[in-house]
């Protein structure tokens, strides 16, 4: 069964480019061995992540995110079945999240991506992605 899990997370120290790039090494050949796709977005110091994949190993990758030290407050947005992969093309994609970004900073302060909707977080997602961010596979 084909499952789409997106969750939230906080940086538990500095979010640097090493951090991500930690993150990042260990996903892509993980994913790629796993057949996991999505994308993982980051800045402001926290982590929006969607992952795609068979259920029990996303179940299975959710539960080592949770023991991950790097995240702190991590929170389950969704889990749903889907019948395709929205990111089929990456094993593991990145939006770099830019200080100057409108969504990600006080000139829009309604943006709390802990307690907007799942609906709202996804469609911002999808925004990104087609606004040309840089995406990195």
């Amino acid at each position: 069964m084909l499952v789409r899990a997106f969750y939230i997370s906080r940086s538990a120290g500095p979010q640097t480019s090493t951090i991500t790039g930690s993150i990042l090494k260990t996903a892509l050949v993980f994913n790629k061995i796993n057949q996991i796709t999505g994308v993982l977005c980051q800045g402001k110091g926290f982590f929006l992540q969607m992952l795609e994949g068979e259920r029990s190993v996303i179940n299975q990758l959710y539960g080592r995110i949770l023991r991950d030290s790097r995240h702190k407050d991590v929170e389950m947005i969704s889990l749903q079945e889907i019948s395709h992969r929205k990111f089929a093309e990456w094993s593991m994609a990145l939006i770099d999240l830019s200080d100057s970004d409108p969504m990600v900073t006080m000139q829009h302060p309604e943006f709390d991506p802990y307690s907007a909707s799942s609906e709202l977080l996804s469609q911002q997602i999808d925004e990104w992605v087609a606004s040309g961010k840089p995406i990195h596979n």
